[in-house]
């Protein structure tokens, strides 16, 4: 295991995916710029709609299509690994998409896929979502291994089901990609970030949507890095912008092995 420089990135995507994909590669030319060696890139990346349904037009079968094509060429590009938050994939439904997490090495090559499995439903402060109107839940647990360090890996709403990262253990740093609602965001987003920290004795690498889009949604943002220990190494409150910090193997080994709850657990 390596000390591996990560960076997060925040977005606040449009409705428009080739804007979004400039605005993503720049980002990623930026964050590599400075040295890092893992990106991640927040869900929905590619089109914030005006609709809930508006993705469906851009969903693209696995292994092909414009965003998938985007996303490999930027990692192969700046030799990085890039988490590539979510992309719309088609599924077996004709109204609905899978909303897919997919991880592409240096060299440019698919190393991971995980479709969304916990689909946001809220309402309330004059807000509605649904997202299982128009996304297919996926059907399988992530793992997933690189340079080293074992891998986590969530989208969003995940975040609320421990248990779903308990499912995945062993592992050393959770990636999720996100598009927090401002009122979810605020009550909950940290909250829950850094108790699965401290809980799975993990780094955590974080990646949201952070501001008002075209549709009068606003999200989040706060994109963050967390340590083991549940500290807080990095935040972006809101806007477009990009965070860096290193994991680094002796701080994993330092809370693991002080605090040995993970050793402790019996359940």
């Amino acid at each position: 295991m390596q000390t591996i420089k990560a960076a997060t990135i925040q977005m606040v995507s449009s409705t428009r995916p080739s804007d979004n994909i400039a605005t993503m590669q720049r980002l990623v030319a930026e964050a590599a710029a400075q040295g890092a060696q893992w990106v991640l890139l927040p869900e929905y990346w590619p089109i914030m709609g005006v609709s809930d349904t508006d993705k469906i037009a851009h969903a693209e079968p696995f292994g092909s299509g414009i965003l998938q094509q985007a996303l490999s060429d930027t990692a192969r590009r700046h030799q990085i690994t890039l988490f590539g938050g979510t992309v719309p994939l088609q599924s077996n439904s004709p109204d609905k998409v899978l909303n897919t997490l997919l991880v592409y090495d240096s060299e440019g090559n698919c190393r991971a896929r995980y479709d969304k499995m916990h689909l946001f439903g809220y309402s309330g402060l004059g807000e509605h979502y649904s997202e299982a109107d128009t996304i297919q839940p996926g059907g399988t647990v992530p793992h997933f291994e690189m340079n080293g360090w074992g891998i986590a890996q969530g989208v969003c709403y995940d975040l609320r089901f421990p248990e779903f990262f308990r499912a995945q253990s062993p592992f050393d740093v959770l990636v999720l990609p996100a598009a927090f609602t401002y009122n979810t965001g605020k009550a909950h987003w940290e909250l829950l970030l850094r108790t699965r920290a401290v809980e799975n004795q993990c780094y955590v690498i974080a990646s949201g949507q952070g501001g008002t889009h075209e549709s009068g949604r606003r999200t989040y943002g706060h994109s963050m890095i967390i340590d083991p220990w549940g500290d807080i190494w990095a935040v972006l409150p809101e806007g477009e912008g990009v965070l860096l910090a290193e994991l680094n193997p002796a701080r994993l080994a330092s809370v693991r092995s002080r605090l040995p709850a993970l050793q402790h657990r019996l359940l």
